[in-house]
């Protein structure tokens, strides 16, 4: 009879159990709250200014790391600080007081009561206009100035006009359609002016001279 099989034994460690898990698990909670944690050496007024290390702890067969994120929390606040600080601020337009007598509700009431603000002496506001008519009425009751494509005597308009009588000058006697889109690419200004159309812009020379 061969023996040889009951002499062959193989060994495993068997886990402890649960209650003995769990009792060391409240061991090592109560060991937490004695865990003091002390910085030696570090000057206050930098504190701020560097990241601190991160600090190893034991207790009983428990590793681990304690970090410090206090002055990291700091330096993301600054920084979100600095951006705001930073960030362009739109530039508002200047906008003069009106004169007496020259609000809008006064523009609105010359527009019905004069009889002819465009200075049309009788001519069609329909006529085609070249740019070089335009560029002659520059001064006195006749002020001129293209917008997309229409001519216009702006010069009863001057002291209405919000941003004062200097901004509205840059377009008297040259297309202004550009300049009007920059500031004012919302105000419905065929309304606005409806009363000082002139005519209508005779792009038909300049085309011929581009061609």
């Amino acid at each position: 009879m061969d023996t040889n099989g009951d002499d062959d034994f193989t060994f495993s460690r068997v886990s402890p159990p649960d209650s003995e898990l769990v009792l060391e698990a409240k061991d090592l909670a109560s060991h937490v709250n004695d865990i003091s944690l002390e910085k030696d050496g570090l000057d206050h007024q930098s504190k701020s200014l560097k990241q601190v290390s991160p600090m190893e702890k034991t207790v009983g067969s428990l590793s681990f790391t304690v970090i410090d994120s206090s002055s990291s929390k700091k330096q993301s606040n600054d920084s979100s600080e600095s951006l705001k600080t930073s960030a362009k601020k739109p530039i508002a337009r200047t906008k003069v007081p009106y004169e007496k007598g020259y609000s809008p509700m006064d523009w609105m009431k010359l527009t019905r009561i004069h009889p002819d603000l465009a200075g049309l002496k009788g001519e069609s506001n329909r006529r085609l206009i070249s740019m070089d008519e335009v560029k002659k009425h520059r001064s006195g009751d006749s002020m001129w100035t293209v917008l997309k494509g229409r001519v216009y005597n702006i010069a009863p308009y001057m002291k209405f006009h919000p941003g004062g009588v200097d901004m509205l000058m840059k377009a008297v006697g040259r297309d202004g359609t550009f300049l009007f889109n920059k500031y004012h690419a919302w105000v419905n200004f065929e309304i606005l002016i409806e009363k000082c159309l002139v005519g209508v812009l005779d792009d038909t020379k300049s085309k011929k001279q581009e061609a």
